[in-house]
């Protein structure tokens, strides 16, 4: 009786050890590879989460998007192993050591209601729009009707870029500022005075996008450089990538491969040059 009373216990423990032995690789946390930052970059993620998945089934991407500043502070605090950044890094984000890993090019679309007459502005009238100087569409060749300007909260990639594109740093007026990609898109839809701004990749029917100095925003015109308003995606890490786990080398290895390019192109975005 003591003998299979014995037998039984090593059986569970043997049984025990192999579940919880199970569980422990499950929750391994060096299947994960953690992502945080930039809500424009939320299509490509996404899209990548799914092709990452296919390819390394083992391999689990945790996407957040806080903001491309927000991200970029995760990965100082080594709270993710990748920042997302719609926007370049600054100096001291790379001398803190950072490293600016490019993965797409992206387009700023300027956006207003699909009701809107108005088509094309040029930079300087952009400009004057965003810091006060223009605000009736009739200035430039519209509707008799108040501008009301849209933007991204203060630390947005989005924003960022579009301020520093412009050289309007700090001199904006905006009438309302929103944390997020989705209700920028829904305010411009909805009021016919209003015009605001967001990453080509999200663009949908709902609003109007506007030509700058009579450049379309499309593929052909961020290839050949000739509209004014792109940006770099940056998924950042801090070391270069041959100094991360050899998950996070996975992910970029696959972002070069061709179904890593064809997710890229898929979501309305560029491969850098």
């Amino acid at each position: 009786m003591n003998k299979i009373k014995v037998i039984s216990l090593v059986f569970l423990v043997v049984i025990g050890a192999t579940i919880f032995g199970c569980q422990a690789k499950a929750e391994d946390p060096y299947h994960k590879v953690s992502l945080d930052g930039s809500t424009s970059m939320e299509k490509l993620m996404n899209a990548l989460r799914e092709g990452v998945s296919e390819e390394y089934p083992s391999l689990q991407l945790e996407p957040q998007f806080t903001g491309s500043s927000s991200g970029i502070e995760a990965v100082l605090q080594h709270r993710a192993d990748i920042g997302n950044s719609s926007r370049a890094l600054k100096a001291s984000e790379k001398k803190k050591g950072l490293v600016e890993n490019i993965v797409a090019i992206d387009a700023i679309a300027v956006i207003t209601s699909k009701d809107n007459p108005v088509n094309n502005l040029t930079h300087q009238q952009l400009i004057d729009i965003y810091k006060g100087k223009i605000r009736n569409w009739q200035e430039v060749g519209g509707n008799n009707q108040p501008i009301v300007v849209i933007g991204r909260e203060a630390g947005s990639g989005t924003r960022v870029a579009f301020e520093e594109l412009l050289k309007i740093e700090e001199q904006c007026q905006y009438a309302n500022e929103y944390n997020e990609t989705g209700p920028v898109m829904a305010k411009v839809g909805s009021i016919s005075g209003a015009i605001g701004y967001v990453s080509l990749d999200v663009l949908d029917e709902s609003v109007k996008a506007l030509s700058i100095d009579n450049v379309e925003v499309n593929q052909e015109s961020i290839q050949s450089g000739k509209y004014l308003l792109q940006r770099p995606f940056v998924m950042a890490t801090y070391g270069p990538i041959e100094k991360q786990r050899k998950e996070v080398q996975d992910v970029f290895y696959y972002l070069q491969s061709p179904k890593g390019q064809k997710i890229i192109q898929s979501v309305g975005l560029m491969s850098p040059q």
